[in-house]
Parts: C-alpha cells; sequence; structure tokens
C-alpha cells in the first residue's frame, strides 16, 4: 500500500479565546496546513541569561469543551538555535482555567543572553481530547512482558 501524501482536514472543535492585552491582541492560529501546536507570543520584552528562568505572559485566555486540554510544547526552533525551552513542558491548562496563559521559559544556553520582544512566538499549543480514568486500587499488577524495568531498560544501540 503506498502513503496517501493527500492532505485530510482533522477534526475540529471550537476554542473560545479572549485577547488580555490590547496592543498584541490575541493571534492564535497554525501557521501551515497540519500544525498541531498553534504558536503563543509573549506581550513584554523578555531578557533570559544563561540559566535564567521568567514566567512568561502571552495576553490569551480560553475557553476549552469538556474532554479537551491545551498542551504548551516549546517551539523547536528556540530549543536549537538558542537553547530556550519551557520548563514544564508540557504545560498542562486544563479546561476549567480561565486565566492567562503563561509560559515558563528557561535558557539552557550556557553562554548566549535569548532576548525576546512583544509579538515574537515563544512556545506552541497544542488541543487535544483526553480520557478521563478510572482509578482502581489493586493489591496486584498483571504481569508484562517489562515488568519493572525503567530507565534505560532497553539500552541505547538499537
Amino acid at each position: 500500500m503506498a502513503f496517501d501524501e493527500t492532505y485530510n482536514e482533522p477534526e475540529s472543535t471550537e476554542v473560545l479565546v479572549k485577547s488580555l492585552d490590547l496592543e498584541h491582541p490575541a493571534r492564535l492560529h497554525y501557521a501551515h496546513a497540519g500544525d498541531a501546536g498553534a504558536d503563543l507570543i509573549t506581550t513584554v520584552d523578555v531578557t533570559l541569561k544563561p540559566f535564567e528562568r521568567a514566567l512568561v505572559p502571552t495576553g490569551v485566555a480560553i475557553a476549552l469543551p469538556a474532554g479537551y486540554v491545551a498542551l504548551v510544547h516549546p517551539r523547536s526552533g528556540l530549543a536549537v538555535k538558542q537553547g530556550v525551552t519551557v520548563l514544564n513542558a508540557p504545560g498542562t491548562v486544563d479546561a476549567g482555567y480561565r486565566g492567562e496563559i503563561k509560559v515558563p521559559l528557561i535558557n539552557l544556553d550556557p553562554e548566549h543572553t535569548a532576548v525576546f520582544h512583544p509579538g515574537d512566538r515563544i512556545a506552541q499549543m497544542v488541543i487535544q481530547r483526553y480520557v478521563e480514568a478510572r482509578f482502581i486500587p489493586a493489591e496486584t499488577l498483571p504481569g508484562s512482558d517489562r515488568a519493572e524495568r525503567g530507565f534505560g531498560s532497553t539500552g541505547v544501540a538499537s
């Protein structure tokens, strides 16, 4: 079977977006068809010295439908080019939260200071469905091939 390169429109849902900064109105959008993450911008000047972190406002609040979560991820270009990432990646924005989305950024570059200005893209937000688990207390768990092996148990080489 050959790979079908045609673009299929993904499932969509409505997310209400409130702009909290009149100078930098919310403009959540996807840069390209098929992108999973919508860019989040900063509304303030931010300077991050090596190993410094800051909680950066985005000027955006959202209302998600029940059964959905927003996950805030780093932008790959910032991580590779500047060493800047989202500290708690992915950050979780629950459906019931109505406050401003703020992004904890950290500069992991040991030498260079990272500078951002209002309107600069600092992270990306992915909207995702989730399943609510029913947690069931158990004295024992069923066996598996992996068992309790974790942290490096599969080695490095393929």
